[in-house]
């Protein structure tokens, strides 16, 4: 017999406007070239070396990767992020759930944020109802054109809608693809689910974003650089809302992961860098390493001369004597990796240091030759 499960249309489902937000876009400082704070020499010495790193990476056509946990969006940072990306030194940005819904939300209202402990205890945490209509919709029909996670909720913000479909295109479309292809039939049904749900009418749905200068995904989407969402199902508040359609989710999410891969395997010659993100970026990229290397391998090549920075605010001191490998948590990690990199004469980093003081020293490096 199966197990019961929960009625998310029974939740009272608030509008973000009656949410009291912790980030507030006119109150962070929304800066291009930001100076840093003072760094030690041998953090700065590292730096150097990644900015040079880049500059043989580009130079080579080869993939700049970053890779970012939220609080890189919440701390105000996207514009340097921006300013990096059309100088030409990112190909490919990365991020987890979070990190799409704060950007989302910031170009939508400006800010984002909220309280956790205290509309847990109300109920209410993560109930939002534009946050979370707006942002399954936008994957939903994303999956249905083939698009990634973060390229669909960028394409969103860029057009400041979405276009609907109506329901007869839908079904149409379902089985005329269903002998071409089952998952391009499945993604129309699984949007005509949401269409259906919700009587959406057919054609364009305007969405304004008065704050989309300040979206880092709506910036990639419109310069075409990878910017690719790694979710994990629960972990993000667009699940608690009733248009959430877990199949699109892993449709779109699954198509930025094989995008992630992609980029890295053109690592070789290549920079990582991960900023802030202790679980989701060691994650997904020793997968994507591991089956990049497996096609290399066949071909009688290998990735070997790669460049990886990863730079946290916590330490990375760990007894391995003692404590035996730390878990995915703790910084020390990523130094699971240090033998593997050195076996295939890759360099690999790990500097502690503030997200907005990496950033602005990289990119003075970067501007400054």
């Amino acid at each position: 017999m199966p197990h019961l499960l929960f009625n998310r249309d029974r939740l009272a489902v608030k509008k973000l406007a009656e949410r009291k937000n912790n980030n507030l876009l006119d109150q962070l400082s929304l800066q291009t070239s930001p100076e840093p704070s003072d760094i030690p020499e041998q953090v700065l010495g590292i730096i150097k070396e990644c900015a040079l790193r880049i500059r043989i990476a580009r130079d080579k056509n080869r993939s700049v990767m970053l890779a970012f946990g939220a609080h890189t969006i919440k701390n105000g940072l996207a514009p340097v992020l921006i300013s990096l990306m059309k100088g030409g030194w990112l190909t490919h940005l990365a991020t987890n759930g979070a990190g799409i819904i704060h950007d989302w939300e910031f170009a939508y209202q400006g800010a984002t944020g909220e309280n956790v402990r205290e509309n847990v205890d109300k109920g209410q945490f993560g109930i939002w109802d534009e946050t979370g209509f707006y942002i399954n919709l936008a994957i939903a029909t994303g999956a249905y054109l083939g698009l990634g996670y973060g390229e669909s909720v960028g394409r969103m913000i860029h057009d400041e809608g979405l276009e609907i479909p109506g329901k007869d295109v839908l079904i149409r479309q379902a089985g005329d693809l269903a002998e071409e292809s089952t998952d391009k039939a499945a993604a129309a049904l699984d949007l005509l689910s949401v269409v259906n749900k919700y009587s959406l009418k057919p054609g364009f749905m305007e969405i304004r974003h008065p704050f989309r200068e300040y979206s880092l995904q709506c910036a990639a989407y419109e310069m075409k650089i990878p910017f690719t969402g790694h979710p994990m199902i629960g972990h993000d508040i667009i699940y608690n809302h009733p248009a959430n359609n877990g199949a699109a989710i892993g449709r779109s999410a699954l198509r930025d992961f094989l995008c992630f891969t992609e980029s890295v395997s053109n690592l070789d010659q290549g920079v990582y860098m991960s900023l802030g993100s202790a679980i989701m970026s060691p994650m997904i990229f020793e997968k994507a390493l591991s089956m990049a290397q497996n096609i290399m391998i066949q071909s009688g090549s290998h990735i070997d001369n790669h460049y990886i920075l990863v730079a946290d605010l916590a330490s990375a001191e760990w007894d391995w004597t003692k404590n035996g490998e730390p878990p995915p948590d703790n910084p020390a990690y990523y130094l699971r990796y240090n033998k593997t990199f050195s076996r295939m004469g890759g360099v690999m980093r790990y500097i502690t240091i503030d997200n907005r003081d990496f950033l602005a020293a990289l990119q003075r490096e970067l501007s400054s030759g």
